[in-house]
């Protein structure tokens, strides 16, 4: 006889939102600015070029800031928080007996074309938030705590976009 454990219950969704905002909050009192998940990928792949390619980059003006200040990918807070976001994952993922591979698809949609669908998915929104300068928790979530036009209109551009693809690709899911 086997016994499998349930996973706990998820958390409350408006606590864990009211804990976002004090985290978010504490990042501005604390640092000075907000939370951010692609500066991080741009500070360790800036620190990457820096330490394969010197010619290279002393050449670029846009790697000038990161010259001057010798920075390393582990010395940024951003690429420290993003460590902490994954390990934090998985050890709530551990802890909820929610850890585990698994790919969710809808019915008309095989593996291999999901897992195609989701990289593309995620190149596509890494390219877009190097435009927008920003990513949805930088450009967003920090942009609309400090009621930044910039913030609200990139928060309305992602779930109108994200709402008219839907309807392209809803066969995929029902």
């Amino acid at each position: 006889m086997t016994t499998e454990t349930q996973p706990k219950p998820f958390m409350n969704p408006y606590l864990a939102g009211f804990l976002l905002g004090l985290v978010l909050l504490a990042s501005f009192v604390i640092t000075g600015r907000g939370l951010g998940a692609s500066g991080a990928a741009k500070d360790a792949m800036a620190a990457a070029v820096i330490h394969t390619a010197p010619e290279y980059a002393s050449q670029s003006g846009f790697y000038d800031a990161y010259f001057a200040s010798e920075t390393g990918p582990f010395r940024s807070w951003l690429v420290i928080l993003a460590i902490g976001v994954i390990v934090g994952g998985f050890i709530s993922g551990a802890s909820s007996n929610r850890l585990g591979l698994k790919m969710e698809r809808g019915p008309r949609i095989n593996k291999p074309t999901r897992a195609l669908f989701a990289i593309a998915g995620g190149l596509l929104f890494g390219l877009g938030a190097q435009f927008g300068r920003g990513c949805t928790s930088g450009a967003a979530l920090s942009g609309m705590a400090v009621l930044s036009t910039g913030g609200i209109l990139t928060m309305m551009a992602i779930f109108g976009s994200g709402y008219m693809m839907a309807w392209f690709f809803r066969k995929l899911w029902i």
